[in-house]
């Protein structure tokens, strides 16, 4: 099977900053929507992160936003752990600290990747149960 190629990467961090960027209210829809929980948000994020050094070596991502990428796995990986459960909830996306910084620090990548706006569709998901 081959691997996908980096538009096809792109699209996905690109998809996964989206809804990092998103107003808490369109987050929680979203969630609500496809019937997934808070950590999806960071999960789909840290999957497609991963992916960064080796999209911006091949001219698919702007090198000046990994800072900011970076900046939002420390964030949401410090949030990690059983003491910071209360962070993972519904509710958290609209009063925690972390969350309203990696708001900001997407919506700050999208606008240096997309131009203008940083505001998008969210994604369209298909989760396997």
């Amino acid at each position: 099977m081959e691997s996908p190629g980096p538009a096809f990467r792109r699209r996905l961090l690109l998809e996964s900053l989206t809804v990092l960027a998103a107003d808490a209210r369109a987050q929680a829809a979203w969630l609500a929507e496809y019937g997934v929980v808070t950590d999806e948000i960071a999960l789909d994020f840290d999957h497609a992160y991963r992916m960064a050094e080796a999209l911006a070596g091949e001219g698919q991502l702007d090198p000046g936003v990994l800072p900011d990428l970076r900046e939002i796995e420390a964030l949401l990986s410090g949030m990690s752990g059983a003491q910071n459960s209360h962070r993972w909830t519904t509710d958290a996306l609209s009063v925690d600290e972390g969350w309203s910084r990696a708001r900001q620090l997407a919506r700050r990548v999208l606008v240096a990747e997309l131009g203008g706006d940083w505001q998008r569709p969210l994604p369209v998901i298909t989760v396997v149960r």
